[in-house]
């Protein structure tokens, strides 16, 4: 492709070879405070447009980064300087913008959880796979090192087989008018909060887990859930999750993984910032052991996985998007098993 303008409409010059251009389709917090600094710092990939639907917005965005201000998501969408879209919009919106970058020949990275419901993420993963595109949900924390770490030491018997998980995350209370307790935009703490405890639990315990029960805190004014605990047990090894999940409590963001011989634990689990360095919480018969791991930009291994599977993609190498379905499926499960407590 030539070069070309950067501006509002004209795309802008084009990046050496393999560098992968990314439109981001919304001005939202997490795109401002952690993605797009990253797509930014990366040497894998270069913000070339943002968009919002008023473009004096993206104009101020756009301009922090040197790239294109764009009026309107399809406009984005249809640039040919944009190889990939990262969709950070509310979740009710992220199927259809999702699916309308996919059928426009571009790989995506949306924000989590990809759909509020099990049928849309399938659908979506398929449409990827039949068009030969990466679709990726933005688990942020999945990247982090502290989780190689954690699953190393399971793996070499640290603390024995591992029994059962507790994790929580909870919030206070936002601002009244924060999208989160907006039930047309599927807003509600489960889909905003509990999915990472449950993406958690998967990453900890693997794929065998199946929802026992749940109970969720549901405002009737707002319609849309505060609050809940979800109950998680693998049928064939035994293995079972105590989730906590809420925006309406003192804030908790840590886990302990209980083995036959001892446990881990870890606080600040989800969301630490770059040059956090996360302490594990190691407890044995014999003693206990903290271990001050290196810290890690989260967010810059999430945009560095996202590329690489990109590329991968180019070779023909299959994207595993089993987890990604996984986590829809344990998501409605929770819906079905749930216990309404009315507020």
């Amino acid at each position: 492709m030539s070069p070309g303008p950067t501006g509002p409409t004209g795309p802008g010059p084009t990046p050496p070879p393999g560098i992968l251009r990314v439109g981001v389709v919304g001005c939202a917090d997490i795109a401002l405070r952690r993605m797009l600094p990253a797509f930014a710092a990366s040497p894998h990939t270069e913000p070339t447009a943002v968009a919002s639907r008023g473009v004096h917005k993206a104009r101020a965005v756009a301009e922090r980064y040197g790239c294109a201000a764009v009026e309107g998501y399809d406009a984005l969408i249809e640039r040919p300087d944009v190889d990939a879209v990262y969709v950070p919009l509310p979740v009710a919106l992220h199927a259809r913008w999702t699916e309308r970058a996919l059928r426009a020949g571009k790989h995506v990275l949306a924000e989590k959880p990809l759909t509020a419901r099990t049928a849309d993420t399938a659908r979506l993963l398929g449409l990827a796979r039949e068009r030969g595109l990466v679709l990726a949900e933005n688990y942020l924390f999945v990247h982090h090192g502290a989780y190689t770490a954690v699953r190393e030491l399971v793996a070499a018997g640290a603390i024995g087989d591992p029994r059962a998980l507790s994790a929580s995350f909870t919030i206070p209370p936002r601002p009244a008018d924060d999208i989160r307790y907006r039930a047309d935009l599927d807003g509600g703490a489960l889909l905003d909060i509990g999915v990472y405890p449950l993406r958690l639990a998967s990453l900890l315990l693997g794929p065998g887990l199946r929802v026992q029960g749940a109970v969720l805190r549901h405002d009737t004014a707002r319609g849309v859930d505060l609050g809940g605990s979800a109950l998680l047990g693998d049928p064939v090894t035994g293995v079972s999750a105590q989730l906590v999940f809420g925006m309406e409590h003192a804030y908790t963001a840590g886990w302990r993984l209980l083995g036959s011989e001892g446990s881990i634990a870890l606080d600040r689990a989800y969301s630490p910032p770059a040059g956090h360095r996360p302490i594990l919480r190691i407890e044995r018969a014999d003693g206990s052991e903290e271990r001050v791991l290196p810290a890690h930009d989260q967010a810059a291994a999430a945009v560095a996985a996202f590329a690489e599977a990109v590329r991968g993609a180019g070779r023909g190498d299959a994207v595993d998007t089993a987890p990604v379905l996984r986590q829809a499926e344990l998501v409605d499960a929770v819906r079905r098993a749930a216990h309404l407590v009315r507020i």
